[in-house]
């Protein structure tokens, strides 16, 4: 078909057609970068934790007032919660993955280093912590019993070298720390504080959403009580069961000791639901978003072929007479709406990767990949293709004597 003719009846309505143009352009910038946040985000929410979540269940108990024994408390809540039907091991940890917040630490390789060489997040956890989680150890080693202490006795700490700890990494970590040699054996330092890799676990991820890379993290055998902050982490038999398992925890933790705040107790994954709540509610956002803005042009080319079908009725009644075919006239309207969905596209385009740097400096979001872009263009030509349909079947359909009637 002639390209010509259609870019001449074009031109004499500039308007409209520079209004199609930059609808067409705005939706596909937004488009492709509101496309580009659902797919981020949906990485997000999918995001290995480095545990296995469905055994898991968090729990939490308060002290009130000063505690005598913590420590000989905290023992007595794990006997206590080992022993439920179902539960087949039991630890303490002063964090998990998905919480706000988040115990961190800074490591160098040298005493004396200025700029540390990464900051990661700090997990303290007690005898069994790696199996209990569902750790996969990918090198060296898990933590000898003899290698534990409670967080009591490094609060007493009077130098450096009482604070000299074996360490395990996560591999993201270890790689950071020493990208081309084995991190096992080396010596790492927490400031002052030399510490020995034992053992390298494949994910750990941070806590807390902010802070750095979220796979660096670092595994210390340093107990904690139930009274600073000690999460208790049960794991379940049976996933099918925690819902029953839950109830059973928090009345033990009550029976051990009634003087006490127990919170109620979560499985890891309703936690990892609750922490990304808000990545959900954005995903849906963002798809409705998208979802408005294809409808008002898709609204907007079926307004504007139905307008000019009828302001060319006489027109097409001329060239039905003159001999041109029903299929012509139809392919007249969708090669017209096709010209300008591309030139909307190019500038679409242009504008997405405006708004994408936009994003990246005010939100330090990634760049906008270019697959993006074809997707959104195919997108929007072919949603001008439906949408010019009804209006071309139309002006197809006008009959040559009724056309020339109505000279």
């Amino acid at each position: 078909m002639e390209i010509r003719p259609i870019l001449s009846t074009l031109s004499r309505h500039k308007t409209a057609a520079a209004l199609i143009v930059l609808e067409i352009a705005l939706t596909c910038a937004i488009l492709c970068n509101a496309l580009f946040l659902v797919a981020q985000r949906l990485e997000t929410l999918n995001m290995p934790s480095g545990m296995d979540d469905a055994h898991l269940i968090m729990a939490r108990a308060t002290g009130i007032g000063t505690q005598v024994d913590a420590n000989a408390r905290t023992r007595e809540d794990l006997a206590a919660l080992r022993a439920i039907p179902g539960v087949t091991d039991v630890v303490i940890v002063n964090q998990t993955p998905f919480r706000n917040g988040s115990w961190n630490t800074s490591l160098g390789t040298s005493p004396d280093q200025e700029v540390p060489t990464l900051n990661a997040a700090q997990y303290m956890v007690s005898e069994g912590t790696l199996k209990a989680m569902g750790l996969k150890l990918v090198a060296g080693r898990d933590f000898q019993a003899d290698e534990f202490r409670n967080t009591t006795e490094l609060e007493t700490a009077t130098d450096a070298s009482a604070l000299k700890s074996p360490l395990i990494l996560s591999a993201a970590a270890a790689r950071k720390l020493f990208p081309d040699a084995s991190p096992l054996g080396k010596t790492v330092y927490m400031a002052d504080v030399p510490l020995t890799v034992v053992g390298v676990v494949e994910t750990l991820v941070r806590p807390a959403r902010m802070g750095g890379n979220r796979d660096y993290s670092l595994i210390f055998p340093f107990r904690m009580h139930f009274a600073n902050g000690g999460i208790y982490l049960v794991r379940v038999a049976d996933p099918a069961r925690r819902d029953e398992i839950l109830k059973q925890v928090d009345a033990t933790l009550e029976k051990v000791d009634p003087n006490r705040l127990i919170q109620p107790s979560i499985t890891f994954s309703e936690n990892r639901r609750e922490f990304f709540a808000d990545d959900r509610d954005m995903i849906g956002l963002l798809l409705i978003v998208c979802g408005l803005l294809l409808l008002v042009t898709a609204l907007g080319i079926v307004g504007l072929a139905s307008f000019w079908v009828q302001q060319r009725t006489k027109q097409i009644g001329i060239r039905r007479a003159l001999g041109a075919s029903r299929g012509q006239i139809l392919r007249y309207f969708q090669t017209e709406n096709f010209l300008l969905a591309t030139m909307g596209i190019v500038l679409g385009m242009v504008l997405a990767f405006g708004i994408n740097q936009l994003l990246i400096s005010k939100y330090e979001l990634p760049r906008l990949p270019l697959s993006y872009l074809p997707i959104g263009a195919l997108g929007l030509w072919l949603l001008g293709q439906l949408a010019v349909l009804g209006p071309a079947r139309r002006a197809a359909s006008v009959p040559p004597a009724v056309a020339t009637r109505s000279v």
